[in-house]
């Protein structure tokens, strides 16, 4: 008889997580791979339904959902309090919550009122997150602050300008905050994945084609045979929360099929020439 294989370990057993906008999408699939992994999380969100629908579905004591808005802080306060409150410690603090503004594409025709609700949401909201998320980590000296940026922050797209620039200040943030955090032993790093078929992004398309869109972004993309899904970026976001990182900080992992270093024009035009 052939011996039993060897459990696989589960990367985050014991670990402390709160992911904002936790609720659907890239933080939805997190969520079920962090707590499948042994983590004890907290999925913050404003989608009520879908968040208790997660924590009815996966079931116990090692996962929970509070309504939280990221741009009041005080909310924020609130919630890395529940986790300390509720689990003794927070291990990992990951900045997911974010907006698109799709409908607004062009600088002439942005408003002000726009760029600030991106902004709000998106860098404010993550800004508020890593403060809180410091508040009890520090202490501890030891802590995991994660943010999702985007592919776009490493290459112009010409188009979702808020979005861009909160990408970016994002980017700019976590490399900040981790050349002053290291000090207390906690890592802080980033996410930041080309084009997935989220929520936000299937409500901005014709029909909610997001079957469409996959197949469009993947032609376009540089890396062939594969389509970037949310659970790509989750498994990115589980190496980086787990102690197969320890000594991985400031990073920016680009989740893109190399897409932000590749440029197509030169290959497109020598094309159009044969």
């Amino acid at each position: 008889m052939s011996s039993p294989a060897p459990a696989v370990p589960k990367r985050l057993e014991g670990k402390v997580a709160i992911i904002t906008g936790g609720a659907s999408g890239i933080g939805e699939s997190t969520a079920r791979l962090f707590w499948a992994n042994g983590a004890k999380v907290i999925i913050a969100d404003i989608q009520d339904n879908l968040g208790n629908t997660i924590c009815e579905q996966l079931g116990g004591e090692n996962i929970a959902y509070v309504h939280c808005d990221v741009t009041d802080e005080e909310e924020v306060r609130n919630l890395v309090d529940f986790a300390v409150d509720k689990y003794g410690k927070l291990d990992i603090m990951y900045n997911n919550a974010g907006i698109m503004d799709p409908k607004t594409t062009s600088i002439l025709t942005i408003e002000k009122s726009d760029l600030e609700r991106v902004l709000r949401v998106n860098l404010v909201g993550s800004f508020l997150g890593t403060k809180h998320a410091a508040r009890v980590m520090v202490p501890a000296r030891k802590g995991c602050i994660l943010f999702t940026g985007s592919s776009t922050a490493s290459i112009a797209c010409m188009n979702e300008h808020a979005y861009v620039a909160s990408k970016r200040g994002i980017v700019g943030l976590a490399q900040n905050v981790t050349a002053e955090l290291g000090q207390f032993g906690i890592r802080v790093n980033c996410v930041s994945p080309y084009a997935v078929a989220t929520n936000f992004v299937k409500g901005a398309l014709p029909d909610h084609d997001s079957e469409g869109f996959e197949k469009f972004m993947s032609q376009v993309g540089n890396l062939k045979g594969a389509v970037l899904k949310t659970d790509d970026v989750a498994r990115a976001a589980l190496y980086l929360a787990s102690d197969d990182a320890n000594y991985v900080s400031g990073l920016n992992l680009l989740v893109d099929g190399g897409f932000s270093i590749a440029n197509p024009s030169v290959a497109l035009a020598m094309t159009q020439q044969h």
